[in-house]
């Protein structure tokens, strides 16, 4: 005879352990990596009818019809880790092996450098110029210090040589505006043509620094931090690709200038006074628009130049079509920095011009020490501004590239192979 536990099938003996809920097919068995249950989640409920003396352990109650998290619930619905659940659904640490709860959020973008490996806001293009000193100051500072120093140095000695020949020469043109130097027209007229003469100079050695910093930059995207032999080496050959684009953007401005500076003369020795009016306005405007379209559309071309080795033809051309799309957003930060530049610049040099000419009572500023406190504050400013306008045109071409080939993906794998 049996007992009347035995007769009903399925029931357990008073005070035998209830059997665990049983596997879904396909699911690793319990105890394997991942399985269990999981802090704040209930496990899920077995089918069937409810057991005398309840659920065991740790068992959630039956769901209503339709409620979420029953057991053979509908893949891509309910809460997370829901018994049976299909990967891919749910949130994040669901109940159940790997493979079978949700994926793990998206991490947070790599920066295994000065910047994420993302497209860039515009905080973080000013903060990545910034970090960019601070990961490799021997070049970005030591680097430029020196090619600054040794460039401004020759300028103000050329300058200060020029300045006394030149004002000798100019004393017919002066004489009749300034007859006894009273004025010093003279002088001042000497000094600044001495200026503009050394110009192109400085010129060159900011594109050349320009190109060399961008190196830098462009290795503490990735972490690495490159020396000064190292930098030189890597831009070697490729430097004079900058500067031979300058100059050809040089050219064709002194061409324009030229020809747009010959139509006003040449209308106004005919004085025809009106189209001098029209021409030097409606000209002056469409220079300067065009100024800002051609430096916006060739902005990218020195990085471009620098990082990429290509053929100097085809990497100019590739740097145009990259702007396309982001030219008002690289006008806006271009015309940012400028202002910032600008405003450091400015800082700098009125207090050390003005210190001189109170000190040396030198108001044309054309005596030698005047030039040599001027020099020292002109090698601060331009440190200061060459370094972070190169760091700033590195990040935007960066962040274009990421933005337009996922170059953020590339420079992720750079960085990783640098690690291992």
């Amino acid at each position: 005879m049996t007992t009347p536990h035995e007769d009903a099938p399925g029931q357990p003996a008073p005070g035998a352990p209830v059997p665990p809920p049983p596997t879904p097919p396909g699911s690793p068995a319990p105890g394997a990596s991942g399985w269990g249950p999981v802090p704040g989640y209930a496990q899920p409920t077995p089918p069937g009818p409810v057991p005398p003396g309840g659920y065991p352990a740790g068992a959630g109650v039956p769901p209503a019809p339709g409620q979420p998290g029953g057991y053979g619930q509908q893949p891509g619905y309910g809460q997370p880790g829901g018994y049976g659940q299909q990967p891919g659904y749910g949130q994040p640490g669901g109940y159940g092996a790997p493979g079978y709860g949700a994926p793990p959020l998206p991490p947070a973008a790599l920066q295994p450098g000065i910047v994420p490996l993302r497209p860039l806001g515009l905080g973080e293009v000013l903060d990545g110029a910034f970090r960019a000193v601070r990961a490799n100051p021997r070049v970005m500072f030591g680097l430029t210090v020196l090619v600054v120093t040794v460039v401004v140095a020759l300028m103000s000695a050329v300058t200060w040589y020029l300045t006394g020949i030149l004002a000798g020469a100019l004393g017919d043109v002066t004489s009749t505006i300034d007859p006894d130097g009273t004025l010093g027209m003279r002088d001042q007229m000497g000094s600044v043509l001495a200026a503009l003469l050394t110009t192109p100079f400085l010129a060159l050695a900011t594109t050349i620094l320009t190109g060399l910093l961008i190196v830098s930059v462009s290795r503490s995207v990735i972490g690495q931090t490159v020396s000064m032999g190292e930098v030189v080496r890597l831009a070697r050959g490729r430097i004079w690709s900058v500067v031979g684009f300058s100059l050809l953007v040089g050219v064709v401005w002194v061409v324009v200038v030229a020809a747009y500076a010959g139509a006003v003369a040449a209308l106004a020795a005919n004085e025809v006074w009106w189209a001098v009016a029209v021409v030097a306005l409606a000209g002056g405007l469409a220079l300067v628009l065009a100024g800002f379209w051609l430096t916006v559309r060739t902005l990218l071309v020195p990085p471009a130049l620098m990082l990429e080795g290509g053929r100097f033809g085809p990497t100019v051309a590739r740097a145009w079509r990259l702007t396309r799309g982001s030219f008002w957003r690289l006008l806006g930060i271009y015309l940012l920095v400028n202002i910032i530049v600008q405003i450091i610049s400015q800082t700098i040099a009125v207090p050390a011009v003005t210190a001189a000419m109170v000190l040396f009572d030198d108001p044309m500023m054309t005596s030698f020490a005047s030039i040599a406190v001027s020099s020292i504050a002109q090698i601060v400013a331009l440190t200061l501004t060459t370094v972070f306008s190169a760091a700033v045109v590195a990040l935007l071409y960066i962040d274009v590239r990421m933005r337009r080939e996922g170059l953020d993906v590339e420079l992720a794998r750079a960085a990783d192979e640098r690690v291992a």
